[in-house]
């Protein structure tokens, strides 16, 4: 079966596609082979991706922009998904869509809301699409993140292997090594993000290759009150978002401690210390042989490198070494679930409880399914010309 993963996560860089074809293996149905026959990205339209920054924590906004923005997410996943069925079809397509919310109230994931309509990818390339792949595992009281440990654990749950996804937030999973353990580390390149976007006046949208931490020197004190988040003592599984780490969070934080913020390069190179630590202490707790680094992150040296400091123990790989594109292993990831959703398998790992490596009560057969819809002439079924209910009586006829 070909499947079409389709994502795009909370640094809004891209919508990452990946068309990958699985097979049971004949002789031992346990055993599946995949084949990437395609993957790269598709770039945001330049104002949509600035209205949907616009709209994320702690903007506030209407129902009739997240309408709009709904619609034209759609689309925007609608042309990336023709575009790369261009060179080979597809029989599903799974899209995660764009987070708007992630509703986290007591530490417990609420609601999650991701957008674009699935129906305009459905009617653009004449492929069901599946949808909306988080809310089973919320509804059961999951986390509904990150579901990567599912691929994580297929593909390399060979030995005991920390898999590190940095994209805007940081998550990790611990497979190979009894029962998986998974959740988010905390902002990745989330609130780097920010701070050079604000600083520049929008001129640049991230650290390039590092330069302005390189150029600064750490706010120690600052760094330390970063450091003190209640989140980062929190238990595995957790989750987190733009909701928590969102474009003023730094600047809250530091106005309730009482610091001024330092300069752009002093600031980008706090940041990035805080991200390096934080992935750090997460993956060292948990002991692994080895730690595979993924997502947009890995192409920051000055992150990679202080990692890489952080985190000498361990061997480190990429991801392309277990045959996985570094920069399309969430769209590989979408592939996967759809594919699962299709032969029926939940795509949220089981504890030995029976409860789901999320927090939910069980795992969860992901994701609800739009079929293209066909012209009203070649509709094989007849129209109706009325519809008849019997009269219902009205009080006191005998």
């Amino acid at each position: 079966m070909r499947v079409l993963g389709m994502m795009s996560g909370t640094s809004l860089d891209a919508i990452d596609v990946a068309l990958v074809e699985f097979r049971r293996d004949q002789d031992d149905p346990a055993l599946a082979h995949a084949r990437i026959l395609h993957h790269g990205e598709h770039p945001w339209p330049v104002r949509l991706r600035r209205d949907l920054l616009a709209v994320l924590p702690p903007a506030n906004s209407d129902v009739g922009t997240w309408c709009r923005l709904h619609a034209q997410v759609g689309e925007a996943f609608a042309d990336a998904a023709h575009a790369a069925l261009e060179g080979g079809g597809a029989e599903l397509i799974c899209t995660h869509g764009q987070t708007l919310y992630h509703w986290v109230q007591d530490s417990r994931a609420a609601g999650t809301l991701q957008i674009g309509d699935a129906s305009r990818i459905a009617l653009a390339t004449g492929v069901p699409v599946l949808y909306d792949v988080r809310s089973a595992d919320v509804a059961r009281g999951g986390h509904g993140a990150p579901l990567v440990p599912i691929l994580d654990q297929l593909v390399l749950g060979d030995r005991p292997t920390a898999v590190v996804n940095i994209g805007g937030i940081a998550n990790v999973s611990l497979v190979g090594a009894g029962e998986v353990i998974a959740g988010d580390i905390g902002p990745g390149n989330a609130l780097i993000d920010a701070a050079v976007l604000n600083g520049t006046g929008g001129e640049q949208a991230c650290d390039l290759d590092g330069a302005l931490a390189r150029a600064g020197s750490i706010d120690q004190e600052l760094l330390a009150a970063l450091l003190a988040d209640p989140f980062y003592a929190a238990p595995m599984p957790r989750s987190t978002g733009r909701e928590q780490f969102d474009a003023a969070y730094v600047d809250r934080l530091a106005a309730a401690r009482g610091l001024a913020l330092p300069g752009l390069p002093d600031l980008a190179a706090t940041l990035t210390e805080l991200t390096a630590t934080t992935i750090a202490r997460a993956v060292l707790d948990l002991a692994p042989e080895r730690v595979v680094l993924t997502g947009g992150g890995i192409h920051n040296p000055a992150l990679r490198e202080r990692l890489e400091d952080l985190l000498a123990g361990p061997v480190i790989m990429d991801a392309e070494s277990a045959g996985l594109p570094a920069d399309a292993k969430e769209a590989v990831l979408m592939a996967l679930i759809g594919w699962l959703s299709a032969e029926q398998v939940p795509a949220v790992l089981p504890r030995a409880d029976g409860t789901a490596i999320t927090g939910a009560s069980g795992p969860a057969v992901l994701g609800s399914l739009t079929r293209p819809g066909a012209p009203a002439a070649q509709h094989p079924g007849r129209p109706l010309r009325r519809l008849h209910f019997p009269a219902i009586p009205t009080p006191g006829d005998p």
